[in-house]
C-alpha cells in the first residue's frame, strides 16, 4: 500500500498568497516563495500553486514565482493558472515545476490534456476538478456538475463522467475540489471524493473543507484519496504539517516520512 501524502495549496494574487471560503472573500496572506520555503521545512510532501487571476487577466502564469520556488525547495510541487497551451506547460516545467494542472482549459479543450501527457507524460498532467452538487439526475448521475471560474459559471459535465474522460484522455493525477466544502474547515465532500477514486485508477487528490486532523484522517480511509490538500489549518497557524502527519499516522493512516 502506498503511503498517503499531505499537499498544500497556495492560492497567489499579485506574487501573495490569498484564501476565501468557497472561492469568495479572499484575504491576503503572505508571500508564496517565503510560505513554500516554511512548509518544505515542516514537512510537506508537496505543494501546489494556482495563479487564480492569470486566466482572467488573459496572461500567463508567473513563470518568474515558479523560477523562484524552485530555487528554495526540493520537494515536487505542480502549478496552475494562466496555461493556454503545451508552450506553456512546457515554460512551467522548464521553469522547476513537476506538474501541470489544468482546469478551465481542459473543459474548454480536452485535447490539452492528451497533448500535455504525449509531450511530458502522464505524470507530468493533472486535472483540476472543482464539483459542485446539484441532485442526482439524468443529465448528472453522479449528483455533481463541474463549475469554473470559482464555482460561477456551470459547464454541464457530470464530475464522475469527467473524470472517466480525463483518465482516458492521459491525466496522471486528479485533484478534486469540492466547491461547497472549499474554505469551511467542516471537513471534505467524502462522497464525492469516494466516488471517484473508487472509479478511476490514478491518484486523487481530495481538496476542500479541511479544519481538523480527522478531516484528514477519513478523506483519506473513508474517501478512499491518495492524498490530502490543506490551506486554511496551516495558513492561519492552527496546524503544522509535521503535527498533522504525526496526528494522521497515529490513527493508522501510512504517510510519507518526514525527513529530519
Amino acid at each position: 500500500m502506498l503511503s498517503k501524502r499531505l499537499i498544500i495549496c497556495l492560492d497567489v494574487r499579485d506574487k501573495k498568497v490569498t484564501k476565501g471560503v468557497k472561492f469568495q472573500g479572499n484575504v491576503d496572506i503572505g508571500d508564496p516563495v517565503e510560505m513554500a520555503a516554511q512548509y518544505y521545512e515542516d514537512g510537506v510532501d508537496e505543494l501546489v500553486f494556482y495563479d487564480i487571476t492569470a486566466s482572467a487577466e488573459g496572461r500567463p502564469i508567473d513563470i518568474e514565482m515558479v523560477a523562484e520556488v524552485a530555487r528554495t525547495i526540493f520537494i515536487p510541487f505542480s502549478v496552475g493558472g494562466g496555461i493556454r497551451n503545451v508552450d506553456d506547460m512546457r515554460r512551467a516545467l522548464l521553469a522547476g515545476a513537476e506538474k501541470i494542472s489544468v482546469n478551465s482549459l481542459a473543459v474548454k479543450n480536452p485535447d490539452i490534456i492528451r497533448e500535455g501527457a504525449r509531450a511530458f507524460g502522464n505524470q507530468c498532467v493533472v486535472l483540476g476538478m472543482d464539483a459542485k452538487f446539484v441532485g442526482v439526475s439524468e443529465k448528472f448521475p453522479s449528483g455533481y456538475e463541474i463549475v469554473v471560474r470559482g464555482g460561477r459559471t456551470p459547464t454541464g459535465n457530470d464530475a464522475l463522467a469527467w473524470a472517466k474522460q480525463a483518465e482516458d484522455l492521459g491525466a496522471g493525477e486528479i485533484c478534486l475540489n469540492s466547491i461547497d466544502a472549499d474554505g469551511t474547515k467542516e471537513g471534505y465532500e467524502l462522497n464525492l471524493t469516494r466516488m471517484i477514486s473508487e472509479n478511476v485508477s490514478i491518484p486523487v487528490i481530495a481538496s476542500g473543507g479541511a479544519g481538523h486532523p480527522d478531516h484528514i484522517v477519513d478523506v483519506l480511509t473513508q474517501g478512499r484519496a491518495d492524498a490530502a490538500l490543506i490551506a486554511s489549518m496551516v495558513h492561519y497557524g492552527d496546524y503544522t504539517c509535521r503535527g498533522i502527519k504525526d496526528y494522521v499516522a497515529a490513527r493508522g493512516v501510512r504517510m510519507r516520512a518526514v525527513a529530519l
